[in-house]
Parts: C-alpha cells; sequence; structure tokens
C-alpha cells in the first residue's frame, strides 16, 4: 500500500510538473508572437510571465525542504534556458523584450540551489552576449536596485556576475556607464553586509563578484586613453575603498587576524593607483575625488560615504598582516619610517586615523590594532632641527597638530579614548611621559598643552551628561531607536587625574613645563568631586574614603610642597612663576579643601 501511495503522489507530482512547465512554454510563445506583431498586449504577457515565474520561485525559497518545489524550479529554468538556445532563436527584438524581464526573473531562483544558480548566471549570460551592453547594465542595474529592498539579497548573485560581464563588452562611455552601476552594487553590498551576516558563505561570494567586477573594469582601463584611464581607476579606486569599510565593518572579531576578502581588495589598491602613504595621508583619496566629481553636478560621491575610512583600513589591515601588506605591493616597516621622519604626513595619518576611532560599527580589535599603529609611527619620532641646539619655546607652531590629535579623541567614545590616552602616556620609554616625543616637541611644553586639551575634552564629556535634556517627543522617539550611550562617568576618570599628577614613569610633575597639564587635571578632579558630592552619587569612586585619602596624601599634598618650593625658587622668574602656578594654587587649595570636607561630612564610608 505504501508503494501504491508513493507511485501515485510522484505521478501526482509529475503530472503538476508538466502543467507548470507547459504553462511556461505558452506563456513564452505568447510573449514572442506579441512582441514580433507589435501588438498592445505585449507589456501585459511580459508581466505575467514574470508574475508567473515569481510565484514559482517563492514557492522553492519558502519551502526549502520541498524537493518537489526545487525540482520545478530546476526544471522551469532549464525550459527557458532551453527555449533561448534552442535552433529557433528569437528574433533581436524578442530578447530585447525579454531582457527587461527575465534576467530579474531567474536570479530569483539563485537562492533555490547551487543548480539553479548556476543555470540562473547562464540565462543572464545570455542576454549578455546578446543585447546591446549599455543596455544590459541599465537592466541589471534597476534589477539589483529592486533586489536590494528584498527579503534576501542573496538573489543579486547572477546579476552582479552578468554586471561584471557586461563591462568588457562596452566600446565607449565606460566612466559614464560605470558611475551608474556602482552606487546600485555599493547599495546591495550594504544590504548584503547586514542582512546575511549570520551567512557567510553567500555573502562573501557577493563580495567577491563586487570585486571581480572592479578587476574587469580596471583591466578595460588600461586600453583606454590617459584620461577616461584615470577617470575609471579612480572610480574603482573609490568604490574598493568603499567595500573594505563594509567588509570590515560585517568581520566577526575572532576573523580579524586575517581575512581572504580583505586581501582580495588590498591586491586591487595599486590596480587603482593606491598606495598605502597616499591612503593614510589622505593624498591619494583626495586625487582620486577630484579626478571622478569634474562634473560638479553630480552626486556620485553620495554613494561613497565611508571612502576614508576604508583607505586607513586598508593600511591597518596590512599592519595586522604582512600577507595582506604583500599583496598590496606595500612593506610596512618601511611606511612607519616615513611617518616617524615626515612630521606633516605624520599628523595627516593621524588625523585619518580618527574615522576609526569614531566608528561604531568596526570590532574593538581593529581599533586596539590602530592604537598599536598609532604607538608605531609617534614612537621614537623626529623632531625638527633647532638653531644654536636653543629649546622650542614658541608651541604655536604645533596648534595645527594638537588640534588634529584633539579631533581625533573627541570622535572616539569614551572607552576607548580612556584606553587610547592610557596607552599613549604608559607605553613611554620616557620618564617624562611620551607626549614631548609624540607630538614632535623637545620641551614638554607640548606635551602639557596637549594633556590639557585632551582631559578638557573629557571634562567637556562629562558636563554635557549633567546637563538637563530637553524633552521633545520627536526626540524621545529618536532616542529609543538608538542604542545606549555608555556614561563617561566611570572610575577611570580617576585613572587619568593619577596618570598626570603621579606620572607612571616616577617623580612628579615639574613647573613651569607641566603647568597646562596638571592645572587640566586639577580642575577635572575638582569638576568631578563636586558633581559627586551635589548629587549625592559616587559613579566614579571619588567620594570612597579610601579614595579621598590617597588623593589627599599622594596626588595633592606632595603637589602643594612642589608648588610652594617653585614659587620660593629664587632663580624662577616671579612674573613668570606667579602667572602660570597662581592658578594651579587657587584650584589645588580648593580640591583640597573639597576633599576634607568629605572627609568630615562622611566619617564612616568605606
Amino acid at each position: 500500500k505504501q508503494a501504491t501511495r508513493d507511485r501515485l503522489s510522484d505521478a501526482m507530482a509529475e503530472k503538476e510538473l508538466s502543467a507548470v512547465v507547459l504553462r511556461l512554454r505558452h506563456s513564452l510563445s505568447s510573449c514572442c508572437k506579441s512582441i514580433e506583431g507589435g501588438e498592445e498586449e505585449t507589456s501585459g504577457l511580459l508581466e505575467e510571465l514574470a508574475s508567473f515565474l515569481d510565484s514559482i520561485s517563492e514557492a522553492a525559497t519558502s519551502e526549502p525542504e520541498n524537493e518537489e518545489a526545487r525540482k520545478n524550479a530546476v526544471e522551469l529554468l532549464l525550459e527557458i534556458q532551453s527555449f533561448l538556445v534552442s535552433s529557433s532563436t528569437p528574433n533581436q527584438a524578442v530578447v530585447d523584450a525579454l531582457s527587461f524581464e527575465l534576467p530579474k526573473a531567474v536570479s530569483k531562483f539563485a537562492g533555490v540551489s547551487d543548480r539553479c544558480l548556476e543555470i540562473a548566471d547562464s540565462i543572464i549570460d545570455w542576454f549578455v552576449g546578446r543585447c546591446n551592453p549599455r543596455d544590459m547594465i541599465c537592466i541589471l542595474s534597476e534589477a539589483l536596485d529592486s533586489l536590494s529592498t528584498s527579503s534576501d539579497p542573496g538573489y543579486a548573485a547572477p546579476l552582479l556576475t552578468g554586471l561584471s560581464k557586461v563591462f568588457v563588452s562596452i566600446k565607449r562611455h565606460h566612466f559614464k556607464q560605470a558611475k551608474l552601476a556602482v552606487p546600485v552594487v555599493l547599495n546591495v553590498l550594504k544590504v548584503v553586509s547586514v542582512e546575511l551576516a549570520d551567512r557567510d558563505a553567500e555573502r562573501v561570494l557577493l563580495f567577491n563578484i563586487a570585486l571581480a567586477m572592479a578587476d574587469s573594469i580596471c583591466v578595460v582601463s588600461t586600453k583606454l586613453d590617459r584620461g577616461e584611464s584615470e577617470e575609471l581607476q579612480s572610480l574603482m579606486g573609490l568604490f574598493i575603498l568603499q567595500i573594505m569599510a563594509l567588509v570590515s565593518a560585517s568581520i566577526p572579531s575572532e576573523q580579524s587576524g586575517c581575512t581572504p576578502l580583505v586581501s582580495e581588495i588590498c591586491k586591487l589598491l595599486p590596480r587603482c593607483g593606491l598606495t598605502y602613504l597616499g591612503l593614510i595621508t589622505e593624498s591619494d583619496v583626495d586625487a582620486k575625488i577630484s579626478i571622478v566629481t569634474k562634473d560638479k553636478e553630480d552626486d556620485i560621491m553620495t554613494s561613497f560615504p565611508d571612502m576614508r575610512l576604508g583607505a586607513s583600513l586598508s593600511v591597518i589591515w596590512g599592519d595586522i598582516s604582512n600577507e595582506i601588506a604583500e599583496q598590496a605591493g606595500e612593506n610596512m616597516s618601511a611606511l612607519k619610517d616615513k611617518l616617524q621622519h615626515n612630521q606633516v604626513q605624520r599628523w595627516e595619518a593621524i588625523g585619518m586615523l580618527k574615522h576609526i576611532f569614531s566608528s561604531v560599527i568596526l570590532p574593538w580589535d581593529i581599533k586596539r590594532h590602530t592604537v598599536e599603529f598609532l604607538l608605531g609611527i609617534t614612537n621614537g619620532s623626529f623632531t625638527p632641527n633647532c638653531h644654536n641646539d636653543e629649546p622650542i619655546t614658541d608651541c604655536s607652531i604645533y596648534m595645527p597638530s594638537l588640534f588634529a590629535t584633539a579631533q581625533v579623541l573627541a570622535d572616539t567614545p569614551i572607552p576607548e579614548r580612556i584606553d587610547i590616552l592610557q596607552a599613549l602616556i604608559t607605553n613611554s620609554d620616557s620618564s617624562s611621559m611620551m607626549w614631548a616625543i609624540m607630538f614632535d616637541s623637545l620641551s614638554a611644553c607640548c606635551y602639557s598643552i596637549q594633556t590639557a586639551i585632551l582631559l578638557d575634552l573629557v571634562r567637556g564629556e562629562l558636563r554635557k551628561e549633567t546637563l538637563p535634556k530637553k524633552s521633545t517627543n520627536r526626540g524621545d522617539e529618536a532616542g529609543n531607536h538608538g542604542s545606549p550611550t555608555e556614561s563617561a562617568w566611570t572610575e577611570r576618570i580617576l585613572e587619568l587625574v593619577e596618570l598626570v599628577l603621579r606620572p607612571p614613569h616616577g617623580g612628579q610633575p615639574s613647573f613651569p613645563e607641566h603647568g597646562e597639564a596638571v592645572l587640566a587635571a586639577l580642575n577635572l578632579y575638582r569638576f568631578v568631586l563636586m558633581k559627586e558630592s551635589a548629587g549625592k552619587t559616587n559613579k566614579t569612586g571619588v567620594l570612597f574614603r579610601k579614595n579621598l585619602l590617597r588623593v589627599c596624601n599622594e596626588w595633592l599634598v606632595p603637589l602643594r610642597t612642589i608648588v610652594s618650593s617653585t614659587m620660593a625658587d629664587p632663580e624662577n622668574d616671579p612674573d613668570e612663576v606667579a602667572g602660570m602656578l597662581n592658578p594651579i594654587e587657587l584650584v589645588l587649595y580648593h580640591c583640597i579643601e573639597l576633599v576634607e570636607q568629605n572627609l568630615s561630612a562622611n566619617p564612616d564610608s568605606p
């Protein structure tokens, strides 16, 4: 009885399949006759054909375990393939009309099985070989644009492959055609990086197809005249930098050590005229932008919002893996050496790294590597020569660099910012910390100015959290959609203050060289102590009795002794010392007073 039931089921399935195939044949035949006869109902018949194919693909993809649905999908694709390649091949008018519907429709079968993907690729390849290349770019781009908003962007694989192949067939206006396709492809990849995060094989396949397209276009560019060749290479350069940002953001932290996909991207960098030095100093990026945006009314640049992030990441990946650097034809040791010797390029590099630090989508492991790279290009950096071996006392020449670094830290979330600050200070081999080396000063004044700016940034962040927030319906709704921001009020604030008032390499701050840094540290401590005390909170641990005693006995009292002795030293200029130390003395005594008040008010606190 079971065998009989199985035979009946198979017979019904075969009958159903036959009916589906017959309907497809009839639909294709009707479309061809209508197109050849120039009939008005052609558009409606093509839409019916597309709708019929969509119903079959949807049935197959919605039930992955339904073998009959998968079999139907394969048979229909084979029927379409057979119709197109048969001896009675339709005329060009029919081919052109069918090209508006069939490539998009068959691409939706790609997710059913590998066999369906193979046949869909073959069908789209057939159209690519028989239709006008410029028309096919528009058709495939429009199909990709609609699929990027579908429930499964994995369907895009055959369309991307077709787009990659069709560029080789274009005879002219390559740059113009590429600008039509690039925004659509990047939009698809952006969706893919999110929607296919748990389907690694499909995601990698689509990125690899996009990179193959970039490679094909670079090959074509070598055969063009110099002007259009530069335009095409520049466009592809920005294209792969944007892909680098998307790929890096979608790589899990545990896989951030090395990835073949990143290696493939870096392999294309030299083909687009991009070097690590030009990327990390932004000069190559600016040059490519200038070439691509000759048409001032063109909005192509909106397609590359993360190109500078991609440029910075390309270099960091090379620092993470020698294999990746070799693929880009780069030597990381030579690059770091150049940055250490050239002050301007070094600060341009630091300015570019802010794009990594400020990104909220990158895994922390990449940011950790970025900190290591930052330390590598600043540790032991060379300083400008001085006349007659006189120390530099005018730090105004360093202000652009100081503010560039301040911007890097300002754009970095609080936890990472504190990590970076601590790393910069505690990893120094110098007894005067690291800043005198890092910021190109032969004196400690630049350390003091830089540290003061960065501590003030932290204080500003704390102040923003204490300000009353305006409540509006729109604002409340917007706030509910984002992830909660991590508070800056943590115990690590005291660690930052301690780095200045009790340098990690021993000794005490010296005056007047470290005056700005000490004043900023005292102001930060006073601000935190006053706010925590007034609000009856203790998020930073500043009110713990053990911390109050430690701050008073180990930071403030020794500092008071140094300030007093410096002011009493007859060898110091009284006016200069007073101008520097009077503000410090005022804040210092206020801090001591606040500590004593809190110790008296809370004698039983831990």
